[in-house]
């Protein structure tokens, strides 16, 4: 249920290591790119996951007889610091449908905090291939409630949720309470510690103000 890419030895690990130095993260485009770059290469592993057909091919030549995709999975992504994440997907999926969300963490006096979904914008995803993606994946609570409020009545024929960096609790929340054979979680890296205002530690910062500039 769990594919963590970062555990081999690949570029996927050189991307992560820059998002996580501080000096890098002064560059915000450099930032951004390097969360699409991640998002191509989840997007190429989970290509291989994805039903195919074969289709006969005609070159200058001849033709060839091909394996192509079957149907293009519906890509979603949890707004800000998903977009960079989404844009990679793209590159690889570009005839893809999209979705968006917009979810938001408020806070109490206690340092207690609800997450919220206050936008959503998506296609049917009946039968169809669905990528959630976000750049982190602390508590897994925004992951979880935005992942229900997308299929809804729905029934997607295979889910996959990306984070870019997760946490050991995020995870185990998600399989938690996510428990499906039809779910798997993709991450590039996973820390050990979640701080009690849930940032993850040594993790990289809030992705958001990096990738796009503070908030108010």
């Amino acid at each position: 249920m769990v594919n963590n890419l970062g555990k081999g030895n690949s570029l996927l690990n050189q991307y992560i290591s820059e998002l996580r130095d501080v000096e890098i993260q002064k560059d915000t485009m450099r930032f951004r790119k390097n969360l699409s770059r991640i998002g191509s290469i989840f997007a190429y592993e989970i290509s291989k996951k994805l039903e195919y057909k074969s289709r006969e091919i005609i070159t200058p030549l001849g033709t060839s007889e091909m394996k192509v995709l079957k149907n293009y999975p519906v890509v979603a992504s949890i707004i800000r610091a998903g977009l960079p994440v989404h844009q990679g997907f793209l590159d690889f999926f570009d005839r893809s449908e999209n979705a968006f969300i917009s979810s938001y963490r408020k806070y109490y006096k206690d340092g207690n905090f609800d997450v919220h979904v206050q936008y959503v914008s998506k296609p049917s995803v009946q039968d169809k291939d669905l990528i959630l993606v976000d750049s982190m994946l602390a508590t897994g609570v925004s992951m979880a409630l935005t992942y229900r409020e997308l299929i809804s009545d729905e029934k997607p024929r295979h889910s996959h949720l990306i984070a870019v960096v997760a946490s050991v609790e995020g995870v185990n929340y998600i399989k938690r309470n996510l428990s499906s054979k039809n779910v798997t979680i993709w991450v590039g890296a996973i820390d050990d510690e979640l701080t009690a205002e849930a940032y993850i530690v040594p993790g990289l910062g809030d992705a958001g103000d990096l990738a796009f500039g503070v908030k108010p």
